[in-house]
């Protein structure tokens, strides 16, 4: 029958679909015609199936959880057990896709064993797992990112953002910790009482590309969504720092370097000052970077962002200057 050969719904929605299709007349029949016996049992069937998923997700979560648990070398081989609480980290993380099975981990204990045993493990394989893991648990979730703040959590992923030797680590550290103060007042505060623009200034600084550009992402983020903090970072020599990784060999960090140059810049005196500053030749790599970059579609924004900050900080004068001539 057409209504056998149909693909089961997986989740809930799918089936209430599935239910409104059943009454509709879309067969031709009788608008007020009773669903067929062979509908109801097939309905019957797919709701029982999408329960057991959600149940069997639970278990899932269980067992991994136990896995995560487990001591090492409980009569196995020490890779062998890495590789099995690997594959309990990564299960755990496409489960928590689903923000119910997010928070029904936190109930279970996950992230407490996630924080306390796996984000600091002598393994860098773990580590990364169990930062992603909690991203993905805290990404949109108050209430899972309050209890990871109070639990401690950003402490520890600000510390390997900052130090862990493993480039990876530090990639998915911060990433957790942008899915614990984006947006999350408390986080911010604990963010900021970590010394945490620090970190993204050191995170810039890095030889690794991906966590220059995400530090720098975080940091212009963080300050647009929250100006109050710009004089915070310019005291910490910030202008500095952005300039210097500007004279780094050209990368898609260099967008978001200058995207914060230009918060910093707005309304701010003493960020247009420390643009100024004489021994920085911001002036003339803002000019260089607009004459190599003109045309390219890719690097329109780039290009803005240098004329926005150019404007900013070495243009208004002289056109006073110019009107007071004329």
């Amino acid at each position: 029958m057409a209504e056998g050969n149909r693909r089961q719904p997986q989740n809930l929605q799918g089936v209430l679909r599935l239910a409104v299709e059943a009454g509709s007349a879309s067969d031709g029949s009788a608008p007020n015609e009773p669903m067929s016996q062979e509908r109801i049992q097939f309905l019957r069937g797919a709701l029982s199936e999408v329960c057991k998923g959600q149940l069997d997700e639970v278990e899932q979560m269980k067992r991994c959880v136990s896995v995560l648990m487990q001591d090492e070398g409980e009569g196995r081989e020490d890779e062998e057990d890495e590789d099995e609480k690997e594959a309990a980290l990564e299960m755990l993380c496409d489960l928590c896709d689903n923000l119910d099975n997010a928070r029904d981990l936190m109930k279970l204990g996950g992230l407490d064993v996630c924080v306390s045993r796996c984000v600091c493990h002598t393994e860098a394989g773990l580590r990364w797992r169990a930062a992603e893991l909690l991203a993905c648990c805290a990404q949109n979730m108050p209430e899972v990112q309050l209890y990871l703040l109070q639990q401690g959590a950003l402490h520890t992923l600000l510390q390997l953002t900052d130090h862990d030797p493993h480039p990876t680590v530090r990639v998915k550290a911060l990433y957790a910790v942008s899915c614990l103060v984006r947006e999350q007042e408390v986080g911010l505060r604990d963010f900021l009482s970590h010394d945490g623009f620090s970190v993204l200034m050191r995170g810039m600084q890095s030889d690794c590309e991906k966590l220059r550009t995400k530090s720098a992402f975080l940091l212009l983020n963080l300050l647009t969504s929250h100006p109050e903090h710009r004089d915070t970072v310019l005291c910490m020599g910030m202008v500095q720092q952005l300039v210097a990784v500007l004279r780094s060999p050209h990368s898609s960090v260099h967008e978001h370097v200058l995207g914060v140059l230009c918060c910093l810049v707005e309304d701010s005196e003493r960020g247009v000052c420390d643009c100024k500053e004489p021994s920085l030749g911001l002036e003339e790599l803002l000019n260089q970077r607009i004459q190599e970059l003109q045309g390219r579609e890719e690097s329109q924004e780039e290009v803005e962002f240098c004329e926005r900050l150019r404007a900013a900080c070495f243009r208004a004068q002289p056109q006073e200057d110019n009107a007071m001539d004329r």
